[in-house]
């Protein structure tokens, strides 16, 4: 079986929180600075495709945020139900519009739209890899500039063409790296070269005891204890690389709301720049390039690529660990038609200073 269960269970639900204050317990907003983030973005025009199992619309805080997607899982509805409860609790984490001004599960990206792309409504993935792929694709036709995929699953070709194909249409991707005991490594799609792999760290900024470690780790966020919507109105607690994934998602959506003109390349580019460096300097397997930091990723001046990290039509290679080095990866044709996709994999000069 692929790995569904280690990413499902990379939000693995222990707990279901009906506290007046939930806004309070979302710790994660006050470590990332979120109320000043938001000052400057909140996601504004920005449509995040959450390829998951599916987002309760019904959520109080989900209600206004999400429109009509897509079943890929032999139903017919619209994606806006979700019987597992995961695609909805990373809905709030991207999207959530509270329930009031100071209550209620707030997003990183309160003013973007989520589009629900349902691929697991079950704990059976059976034909989940062709699901996700045709889900993609329907994303990338929807205008979604950002795919959050929570979810592991095998390295399918249809699953890698669809992904090359939203790369080529200036499509951010991230996806959870994956939870152990469930998995030991990178899962898949994280670990594809191009896709944003994120980790979990925990309130103190420390690696979480859940999340994997592996050379194509690109980023960490918080993910433990993390509070956030669950189907039937109510409040869930999970911990996982999954909810990171989500948060991190928001914060490309907070990036390309307030930076339209960027590519997803410069995107990608300016989220490894800023990052909270972590670990061994610069990038490492544990933290990735380290843990996103959403007001420096909206304020800091970062120089644009170099011109020869723009898109080509031959593969260079997997390039990649050197100082200032760009891996640029382009590619693929069939019959007449080239595909080009980005992997900005930005290595951090290790000369500079670690940041708390």
């Amino acid at each position: 079986m692929p790995a569904l269960l280690a990413t499902i269970a990379a939000s693995a639900f222990p707990a279901t929180a009906y506290a007046d204050a939930v806004r309070d317990q979302q710790w994660h907003l006050e470590f990332l600075h979120i109320a000043e983030a938001q000052r400057i973005s909140q996601g504004e025009g920005v449509l995040v495709a959450v390829a998951d199992s599916g987002v309760d619309a019904q959520a109080p805080e989900l209600a206004s945020a999400v429109v009509p997607g897509k079943d890929f899982g032999g139903g017919s509805s619209d994606g806006r139900n979700d019987t597992v409860g995961h695609g909805t609790a990373m809905a709030g984490l991207i999207a959530g519009r509270g329930r009031g001004a100071d209550d209620g599960v707030l997003g990183i990206a309160p003013k973007a739209t989520i589009l629900p792309i349902q691929v697991a409504k079950y704990l059976d993935l059976g034909g989940y890899p062709k699901d996700l792929a045709a889900g993609i694709d329907y994303a990338v036709s929807r205008g979604a500039k950002v795919i959050c995929i929570s979810l592991g699953t095998s390295e399918a070709d249809e699953v890698k063409m669809a992904i090359k194909k939203a790369f080529a249409a200036d499509v951010v991707i991230v996806a959870a790296a994956g939870n152990k005991p469930a998995v030991g490594s990178v899962d898949f799609p994280a670990r594809m070269p191009g896709v944003v792999a994120v980790g979990a760290v925990d309130r103190h900024g420390e690696r979480a005891s859940v999340s994997v470690a592996g050379p194509e780790m690109v980023l960490t966020a918080p993910g433990v204890d993390m509070v956030t919507t669950d189907v039937g109105g109510k409040t869930h607690v999970g911990t996982g690389t999954s909810d990171a994934n989500a948060v991190v998602a928001g914060v490309v959506a907070l990036v390309r709301a307030k930076y339209p003109a960027l590519s997803a390349a410069e995107v990608v580019r300016r989220l490894t720049l800023t990052a909270q460096d972590k670990g061994e300097p610069g990038r490492d397997p544990v933290y990735g390039f380290g843990i996103v930091d959403p007001v420096k990723a909206l304020t800091a001046e970062v120089p644009p690529l170099p011109s020869s990290a723009a898109p080509q039509t031959s593969a260079p290679g997997e390039g990649g660990g050197g100082a200032d080095s760009v891996a640029v990866i382009a590619a693929v044709g069939a019959a007449a038609v080239v595909v080009v996709f980005l992997a900005v994999l930005q290595t951090i000069i290790r000369s500079r200073r670690r940041r708390g």
